[in-house]
């Protein structure tokens, strides 16, 4: 069954990839019906998440949500790397009374990084770039010619690892750039919004914080250039090598770098929501209308590789279990690499993750307007992915929030089922032929 799964896949993947310039957009419509097989058309709060303790989670998850006053929540548990739970809480659209199901795609803010990395680790993997590549001047990656009268002559040091570990020289000591684009574009003198060219001058008419490579300070904007990296390396879009070279073949179809505006709402997207006090802010576009942070005062797209893309807890337990170094699901990349990823020295890593401990978890954060996200690998194989479609007070710190509470909930489960959720997408592909 799992071999004519795969030959199924890689039969519509060849046509995908060679398809003609002048061809008909079938190939598209080919993967639009195996996207329809995806986990997230596949579950919904139904019993095929139940088991022995699934009512006491679901008392807790719910508990949890409406004492942090979130709209809505979903919660994806993978237990020796099967799928065990999934389930949504709350709504993912308030006005409309929607209920949440686990299908819902989210913002998942900065866990975008952990994607952005796996997309470099492909690369290293197959020798088109090394980690300790140069990204910026002449006979490096990013070879634009501004970068050759850049200001900080340093800033032709840096290297993809840095990049990736958060320690290229950058600091947020005036603010973060990369949510700040509209000041960005009046600095470099061009018109809103700011382009990824705005941030190249930016970054070339400033002196660095630190040496490359001597220190780490969290930026955002060093994953923007990131996601030029792959595109350049690559020869296609960010966006179109992730979800060719690391998502569809993998099964993982619903995966999407998000929009800034309501009206981008994808189907199956959930609606974000603020705390009531939270002002309106000046549109990422310039145009000096004020509005709701979560839309159109964040540049989405531009944020891409460092914040920008959506997905659902039970799609990002499947890429989890393609990474997690867990032996029953071969993961996508060698080892080697993922030890890299993994590295706890904090200039050249952990890299995607934002934190790796002595004990074996790893754990990905993710926050902005309107939503919050996190995901952790445990070394004792319980793994977990939540998503909120509202942002809380706490801000960044609402990821202790949600650790404690998933902690204190798993650790009363001494049993867990033996079925997986995953295999329900194997099943309808058979069914399906």
């Amino acid at each position: 069954m799992r071999l004519i799964r795969k030959l199924s896949l890689f039969l519509v993947l060849i046509l995908f990839y060679c398809k003609p310039a002048n061809q008909s957009s079938s190939t598209e419509k080919d993967l639009e019906t195996i996207q329809k097989k995806s986990l997230n058309r596949l579950l919904c709060n139904n019993k095929l998440s139940e088991f022995k303790h699934s009512d006491y989670l679901d008392r807790q998850f719910k508990r949890f949500m409406e004492q942090w006053q979130m709209a809505g929540m979903s919660v994806a548990i993978v237990k020796d790397e099967r799928l065990v739970y999934a389930h949504g809480f709350g709504y993912s659209d308030v006005e409309a009374k929607t209920e949440m199901n686990p299908g819902n795609i989210f913002r998942v803010a900065s866990v975008s990084k952990l994607i952005t990395a796996v997309g470099i680790a492909k690369l290293v993997e197959n020798g088109k770039l090394r980690l300790d590549s140069r990204v910026f001047g002449k006979d490096a990656i990013l070879s634009d010619s501004i970068i050759e009268n850049s200001t900080d002559k340093r800033l032709k040091d840096i290297t993809v690892r840095q990049l990736l570990a958060h320690s290229a020289g950058w600091s947020q000591r005036y603010g973060d750039p990369a949510f700040n684009s509209l000041t960005i574009a009046e600095k470099v003198g061009d018109t809103p919004p700011a382009t990824m060219s705005s941030y190249y001058k930016f970054i070339c008419s400033r002196n660095l914080h630190f040496t490359p490579g001597s220190s780490s300070s969290y930026s955002n904007m060093g994953y923007m250039f990131l996601g030029d990296v792959i595109a350049k390396v690559s020869g296609m879009p960010y966006e179109d090598f992730i979800r060719k070279e690391v998502l569809i073949p993998n099964e993982i179809y619903d995966m999407h770098i998000g929009s800034s505006l309501l009206s981008g709402r994808r189907e199956n997207e959930v609606k974000y929501y603020e705390p009531e006090t939270s002002p309106m802010i000046p549109a990422f576009d310039g145009s000096g209308t004020m509005v709701p942070k979560p839309y159109g005062g964040n540049p989405i797209e531009l944020l891409g590789p460092a914040g920008g893309w959506l997905a659902s807890s039970v799609e990002l337990a499947r890429l989890l279990t393609l990474i997690d170094g867990h032996s029953k699901v071969k993961d996508i990349v060698p080892n080697k690499i993922l030890q890299e990823m993994i590295c706890p020295d904090r200039t050249r890593g952990p890299l995607g993750w934002i934190k790796v401990t002595s004990s074996g978890d790893w754990w990905r954060t993710g926050s902005m307007a309107g939503t919050s996200a996190m995901m952790k690998r445990c070394k004792n194989g319980v793994s977990w992915v939540v998503l909120f479609n509202a942002s809380s007070w706490k801000g960044t710190l609402f990821a202790h929030e949600i650790n404690g509470m998933m902690e204190r909930t798993l650790s009363k489960l001494k049993t867990w089922p033996e079925h997986d959720l995953f295999a329900i997408q194997t099943e309808k592909t058979i069914e399906k032929k």
